[in-house]
Parts: C-alpha cells; structure tokens; sequence
C-alpha cells in the first residue's frame, strides 16, 4: 500500500524576535494557532531552511512548516519540503497576510498570481506553479504612506484585542479545508472577500 503524501502547511513571516509582531508574520501567527489547538502539542525541528513540526487535524497528517529565509525566499523552503515529502500542489497550504482585504476578513483561494506578496511570489517561482491552496488573512492598508512600511509594522493597539479571533478564524478555515474540502472551505469563508479593504 502507498503512503498518502501529508498537507504542508505553510506560514510566511520574517524570522526574528524584530518581526514577531508584524502584520506581514500573521502567517507565522495563524499556523501556530492551527497547532496549538492539537495535542500532543507539536515538537518543533529545524529543516528545509525552516522549522517544521508534524500534527492531525482530523484524520489529515500535515507537516507544518515556517520557513526561516526571510519572506522573499520563502520558496526556499517550501520547494525542497514539498520535494521530500512528496506534497502536490493541491496539498499545499499557504497562510499570509492579505493587504487588500480588512482587518478581520478571512478568505479561501485555489491558485491564482501573487497579488504583490513577495512570499507568494516567490514560492510560485520555486514550485513552478500557482495551484496551491491560500488562506488569506486580512491586516488592511494603510491609509497614508508605504505599503512595506506597514506590513513590516505591528498592529495597531485597536487591532491587537481583536488578533485572536482574526487567528481563530484562519485557524478555522486551514481546518475546514483539510476536513471538508476547499470547495466547501470557501463557500463558508468566501462571503464578501473579494471586497476591497476600505481603511
């Protein structure tokens, strides 16, 4: 009997106790939600240019994996973890932020571009195709100033009471898509996000 490849779970972030609190490592934030809400609590390895960890949502194996080469070489990482565990692209899973949707909203996409993430970008370069599963994450825009200069600033303190039901939610969305499929994943979390953010 052949071994059924596990999901990758992917969050993107910048390593480092300078970033932990930026709204570009919401990523980081939402898989690490995903495997506190498992138990035995997850045991924590370094590979891949990242870190990794295995758990079950349901009666789905994932590796979960950070990668730890700064946001614009995050294929760095995914490419040879998907290589060694034999993940397919529709097996991948991908949390990040998402500028172009507000705060709070959570949204499920099949493939597409990179929309301007560099993370993205660069894990569609590496793997050499877009059809991975996203869990976007809504951090906003900024009303005035550089786009960089926001994600790569920590949310603000009206945002900060609210980060853990934003997380909850994108933990409840990475879930339903193992447990129920992305189709029915994004009929549940797919209400009104192809809005604009408005802040």
């Amino acid at each position: 009997m052949v071994d059924t490849p596990p999901w990758l779970l992917v969050g993107l972030g910048n390593p480092g106790p300078r970033y932990a609190g930026n709204r570009h490592n919401v990523g980081f934030m939402a898989v690490d939600s995903v495997c506190d809400a498992t138990y035995p609590p997850p045991s924590w390895s370094e590979r891949f240019k990242g870190r990794q960890t295995t758990i079950r949502v349901g009666t789905r194996r994932c590796v979960v994996l950070k990668p730890m080469t700064y946001m614009n070489r995050s294929g760095e990482s995914v490419q040879p973890a998907a290589a060694y565990h034999r993940v397919p692209a529709e097996q991948i899973l991908v949390l990040h932020d998402e500028i172009d949707f507000p705060f709070g909203r959570v949204a499920v996409k099949r493939g597409g571009g990179h929309g301007g993430h560099n993370g993205l970008r660069d894990i569609i370069r590496a793997l050499g195709t877009r059809d991975f599963i996203r869990i976007r994450i809504g951090v906003g825009r900024p009303v005035h100033g550089d786009v960089s200069d926001y994600v790569l600033s920590d949310f603000g303190a009206d945002e900060v009471g609210e980060l853990s039901d934003l997380l909850a939610r994108a933990r409840k969305a990475a879930e339903a898509v193992l447990t129920d499929g992305v189709r029915a994943a994004m009929n549940t979390f797919n209400r009104g996000a192809d809005e604009p953010a408005k802040n």
